[in-house]
């Protein structure tokens, strides 16, 4: 992974913290809601872990926006 793509993720990652933290949900409960582990969100928000399409549109759903409104500004 690239020093660039590694930046994008960290900020991807905190942008999800900050949603799942403006709606009250701990990782466990962000996690139960879009029928994911705990761990994958902990990476997710942490940016260790590269975010595909398809949870990315998981994750968006579940936030009631887009993946758009995800990237936007990134």
């Amino acid at each position: 992974m690239s020093s660039g793509s590694s930046a994008l993720l960290i900020q991807l990652g905190k942008r999800i913290r900050e949603q799942r933290k403006k709606r009250r949900w701990t990782q466990s409960e962000m996690a139960a809601y879009l029928g994911l582990r705990r761990g994958h969100i902990s990476d997710l928000e942490r940016g260790r872990r590269e975010i595909g399409l398809l949870i990315l549109q998981i994750v968006a759903t579940g936030f009631e926006t887009t993946m758009a409104n995800l990237l936007k500004g990134l």
